[in-house]
């Protein structure tokens, strides 16, 4: 998540992440399958080490399993779903098997209209599987301290999507990490190494079973 503007230093850092990944394994980057990460600032791992970040550890967790796989990250800091949308084509590669959409956090701090967010995130996911990626969509759960009708709208978009376009759900990205300070960084939104091996592990099933699925 976060505000933070789209430099083009914020962008070439994602894209040397990148490049980064798959320099570490040559050989695993031609014969393994490749699981992109679209995202925010959670998945860019926004004060974090690139070692400490989702990409290096959902690779980590993957490994844990036995899944051979390169997970490529490409996050954006900032990006709202609209911002995803624009550049999904680019960020996510040919050579994707699999994408991880996690996007929805900045719509949710900037109050957009969850219909909003609804038909960006459906227009990725069908522009995806038109180019046969396989998708796993990553919700968001709304605090009700911000509405209680605006919670639960928001927190219907994404199975909603799920059904619509028959992307793989996994439910809560920050499912037993949000709003939890042990598990945070200072500003209580990102999480900090702890947390993310947590999101890691869980996201890590669900990836490793889509990546078995036939097509």
């Amino acid at each position: 998540m976060t505000r933070t503007p789209h430099t083009g230093q914020t962008r070439r850092a994602w894209m040397a992440g990148a490049v980064a990944v798959i320099a570490a394994s040559p050989v695993l980057a031609k014969t393994a399958p490749v699981v992109t990460l679209l995202g925010d600032s959670i998945t860019a791992g926004y004060g974090l080490a690139a070692a400490a970040a989702l990409p290096a550890r959902l690779q980590a967790a993957l490994t844990k399993l036995g899944v051979k796989a390169v997970v490529r990250g490409a996050g954006v800091s900032g990006d709202t779903t609209a911002d995803g949308l624009a550049r999904a084509d680019f960020s996510v590669q040919p050579d994707t098997r699999l994408c991880v959409v996690a996007l929805g956090g900045n719509d949710l701090l900037q109050g957009l209209d969850p219909k909003t967010t609804r038909a960006n995130l459906t227009r990725i996911v069908k522009r995806l599987k038109a180019r046969r990626i396989a998708v796993v969509l990553a919700g968001l759960t709304a605090p009700r301290a911000i509405g209680a009708d605006y919670a639960r709208d928001f927190d219907a978009v994404f199975p909603g999507v799920a059904r619509e376009t028959g992307a793989t759900l996994y439910p809560d990205l920050l499912a037993g990490v949000a709003r939890t300070p042990r598990l945070n960084q200072a500003d209580g939104i990102h999480p900090n190494p702890a947390g993310v091996e947590i999101i890691a592990t869980r996201l890590a099933a669900v990836v490793a079973r889509s990546l078995k699925r036939p097509g």
